[in-house]
């Protein structure tokens, strides 16, 4: 069955390629969540004055691919710990979220967060909220990675993602 899940993890330029050639994972969108304004802009998610946070919408097959191993793939490709932002990026709408549609996911993600917690010995700094809505980011902002290549390896150098983990090839995981 085709289900969506929602990540807020930083910049959402540097998260979609960690989703996009996964094997179930059907489409990656950048957009906004978790904010109370309507059509938000990057400019205006971007200064911090609307409450959104970047985040990637994912469409997936939940019959190839489970919510709790994106959320894992999620959780493996960010910084958990940085409360402030994601590397460079700092402000609430780099902040981390796991935007839930159901009991179910949010059940999901509070046990990998404590599972977190408890391996690493300290508490993790990712919002588990109800998702609201979503508002597809702006048409220059999708699969950025794909169409400005060059600009893409340098804002993962320049923001501290780098070295990078790229996405496995398509069909594997």
């Amino acid at each position: 069955m085709e289900r969506n899940a929602y990540f807020a993890g930083g910049c959402f330029w540097c998260v979609t390629p960690v989703f996009r050639s996964r094997k179930g994972v059907l489409s990656v969108t950048s957009g906004y969540c978790g904010g109370d304004e309507t059509d938000p802009t990057y400019e205006a998610v971007k200064s911090q004055t609307t409450g959104h946070r970047e985040t990637v919408r994912i469409v997936y097959d939940d019959a190839l691919i489970s919510f709790d191993r994106l959320l894992a793939i999620f959780l493996d490709n960010v910084d958990p710990f940085d409360g402030g932002g994601q590397f460079i990026d700092r402000g609430r709408s780099y902040t981390l979220a796991v935007y839930f549609a159901d009991e179910t996911e949010k059940e999901a993600a509070c046990r990998a967060l404590d599972a977190l917690a408890q391996s690493a010995g300290r508490t993790p700094c990712v919002a588990v909220e109800p998702y609201k809505r979503f508002y597809p980011a702006e048409e220059f902002h999708q699969d950025y990675f794909l169409k400005n290549p060059e600009a893409f390896a340098e804002e993962l150098r320049t923001s501290g993602r780098a070295p990078y983990r790229p996405s496995p090839a398509p069909g594997s995981d």
